[in-house]
């Protein structure tokens, strides 16, 4: 029979990891923590993408519960927002997977010209 306790552990180790991964993340050089950034966020294979397919399993999990009686509703519609706008920040962040990657190459083998500083734009979504 399977330990009912591990997943919770398990939950409990890769939170303590992530804040071992952030805190390493502030003192890593540029072109390493571009690198670990673009792993990060990887569609397909990163942190972002994991944590989106547990908000989303935990989605349906909480409408089945919901459909029986255990838990409101509210919490299923809530998971399954968390999951969209989960997969909505992935999507915009692919769009610079690119620009993430070539840039940790980039600083990594010592470019020729420093890179100019840009001046930072704040947009708003509407």
């Amino acid at each position: 029979m399977p330990n009912p306790t591990y997943p919770v552990r398990l939950a409990d180790e890769i939170t303590r990891q992530l804040g071992q991964l952030a805190d390493h993340l502030a003192h890593l050089p540029p072109h390493q923590a571009t690198q670990v950034i673009a792993h990060v966020v990887d569609p397909d294979h990163g942190v972002l993408a994991g944590v989106t397919r547990l908000v989303a399993t935990s989605s349906v999990f909480a409408k089945v519960q919901a459909e029986r009686g255990t838990l409101p509703p509210e919490v299923w519609l809530a998971l399954g927002r968390a999951a969209n706008e989960l997969d909505a920040i992935g999507g915009d962040l692919d769009e610079h997977r690119d620009h993430l990657q070539q840039v940790s190459t980039r600083l990594g083998t010592g470019a020729a010209k420093p890179p100019e500083p840009a001046a930072l734009v704040v947009r708003r979504r509407r």
